[in-house]
């Protein structure tokens, strides 16, 4: 038996046998992907689906069960990791980053393990690793600075008066919206300010707030100073969505029953497009649509979503958004943030606060005092962007730029769906016994309703299992009391670096019990 119960081929002779009976139905030797074509004759596009298909069967278990019993292994095999890298269409992707070694994270013990190998990078969703261009960029911004001054404003490929302007499309292609719909600038919760001054105004009879209660604090502060700011009580017009008595998600048809309730008192509906804590992906169409059907302006904080999840802001009528870029983006700590109005809003709705990057860039810099409105989104940028908040993010939109959102989704799919076979295999939730160290994910199961996060819920202290996993090099996130939050990166991680975590985490539990 290996590490963490993971079955090695030759500890399995039952599964053997079940995989050469499984070999007789599904013939893989043939090509890796020859198992993964459909008969689809009306289909536009060639019918050979990829190894990252999640549901070549039906779901990601029945994919990795498949790609076993090809192998001739148990599903928990490091082989079935090694044959999904292999065949990974993405895997070229993570050579765009700088993954960090063991060695030279603060925490790691190097007589526990090999400081010389990669760390296991599973906390994407709170810092995203370095893009390898990221320095490239910045040395050169910095060297334009030394050796032309002033210039830099306007020369070179990076000119700094619009040089985020340049990389706009790109991050417009990362969440489903026109280059016009989409400013780069300032902070994410600074940016939801901007907004809501323009987007929430509220009156006795419509002033209410929605929001999901344990939202980020960051957006739930932020409400509440907006609702003190207009004059109203936030115990009155702020409405907080909690999951059901015994539930740990919402469910989408209490989101839409509320919508449908209280819309004649709600101004605004406010979520998450992923929630942070949870890892839970909200249906953002159907809260759209539903928010719309009662009059109310509807606007999500993508922080957790943008660069994790498929998003269609402009195709789902989504009336405003913000995000930051260090997360699935990144941009680095602190990055530039970014920001949405639909393009249905730029000739009605107007920032509340102007600064001078609002003006049109045609006539900025004659400095006549009298604004020139650029429309939509744009009008709500105050000032120059700094120049090395851009360079980190161009880098990594670059990235994005060699794939698509659809492709880093089909990998994700799979990619979690991985971790969560392996959990439920090596730790099933056994009422039975109750003293076994039992794992509980409480991100949603279904894959449309989740990006790459898995939500961990541990039956025992995780401080301590915590810290022994940053000993043996695991990059994760811990919130206590019990919850560990692991986000495999379709962009940069790999199915092995999933089946490491899980090896790690079970040595981890083993030693935090003693």
């Amino acid at each position: 038996m290996k590490a963490g119960g993971l079955v090695s081929c030759e500890e399995e002779e039952e599964m053997n046998n079940e995989a050469e009976e499984e070999e007789k139905k599904t013939d893989f030797t043939e090509s890796p992907t020859k198992t993964l074509q459909r008969d689809d004759s009306q289909a536009r596009g060639p019918p050979v689906l990829t190894v990252m298909d999640p549901f070549i069967g039906s779901n990601p278990r029945e994919t990795l069960e498949r790609v076993s019993a090809s192998l001739g292994c148990s599903p928990t095999s490091a082989e079935v990791a090694a044959y999904l890298d292999k065949h990974d269409d993405l895997r070229h992707l993570r050579q765009e980053f700088l993954v960090p070694k063991i060695a030279d994270l603060p925490p790691s013990d190097l007589s526990l393990v090999d400081g010389t190998q990669e760390c296991i990078y599973l906390v994407g969703n709170s810092l995203g690793l370095q893009p390898k261009k990221a320095r490239k960029y910045l040395e050169e911004e910095l060297e334009k600075w030394a050796k032309t001054g002033v210039h830099g404003h306007t020369e070179g490929s990076r000119p700094w008066a619009w040089a985020e302007n340049n990389i706009e499309g790109l991050m417009a292609d990362v969440v489903g919206a026109k280059t016009e719909e989409v400013a780069l600038m300032n902070g994410l919760t600074v940016n939801l300010h901007l907004l809501m001054l323009s987007f929430y105004k509220p009156t006795a009879a419509r002033h209410k707030i929605l929001l999901e209660d344990n939202a980020f604090p960051s957006d739930h502060y932020a409400v509440e100073s907006q609702i003190h700011l207009r004059g109203f009580n936030p115990d009155q017009s702020m409405l907080l969505l909690s999951p059901r008595a015994g539930e740990e998600t919402l469910r989408t048809e209490d989101i839409l029953e509320v919508i449908e309730k209280e819309g004649d008192s709600i101004a605004v509906v406010l979520f998450s497009g992923v929630q942070y804590y949870t890892g839970q992906l909200f249906n953002m169409a159907a809260i759209t649509e539903a928010g719309h059907k009662k009059g109310c302006y509807v606007g999500f904080d993508c922080a957790h979503a943008a660069g994790n999840a498929e998003l269609k802001l402009h195709d789902w009528g989504v009336d405003f958004a913000c995000w930051c870029s260090y997360k699935y983006m990144n941009s680095g700590a602190g990055g530039l943030a970014a920001a949405f109005i639909h393009e249905k809003h730029k000739d009605t709705i107007k920032p509340a606060l102007m600064g001078w990057w609002g003006h049109d860039l045609k006539t900025r810099f004659q400095m006549k005092n009298v604004m020139e409105l650029q429309p939509g989104v744009s009008g709500f940028r105050l000032s120059n962007q700094p120049i090395l908040l851009v360079c980190p993010l161009h880098a990594s939109l670059e990235v994005f730029s060699m794939t698509s959102m659809q492709a880093l989704r089909r990998k994700s799919l799979l990619l979690t769906g991985y971790l969560e076979y392996l959990i439920q295999h090596i730790y099933p939730e056994d009422p039975s016994h109750p003293c076994r160290s039992l794992v509980h994910i409480i991100t949603p199961s279904d894959p449309q309703q989740r990006g790459c996060q898995l939500s961990l819920a541990f039956s025992v202290p995780i401080r301590k299992v915590f810290q022994e996993l940053e000993k043996r090099g695991v990059a994760c996130d811990m919130r206590e009391p019990s919850v560990l939050r692991v986000a495999p990166v379709p962009l940069y991680n790999s199915f092995s670096d999933v089946h490491r975590f899980i090896e790690t985490l079970s040595s981890c539990l083993a030693a935090s019990s003693q």
